[in-house]
């Protein structure tokens, strides 16, 4: 019976899972980051460049 407890307090411990879900949101966060890379750095330059232009304007 105790090792049936054991087994079952240790399948209801949930004290690591926040810092799980962080880690999976971040690896998931970097891949799409890698894998969208050209047209993030492309909208992110073209955004500077028209604030840039229309920054000269006023």
């Amino acid at each position: 019976m105790k090792i049936l407890k054991k087994i079952k307090n240790f399948w209801d411990d949930e004290s690591g899972m926040g810092v799980v879900e962080v880690v999976l949101i971040i690896i998931v966060l970097v891949g799409l980051v890698m894998l969208f890379k050209k047209q993030i750095t492309s909208l992110v330059n073209m955004l500077l460049s028209k604030m840039s232009s229309q920054a000269k304007q006023i």
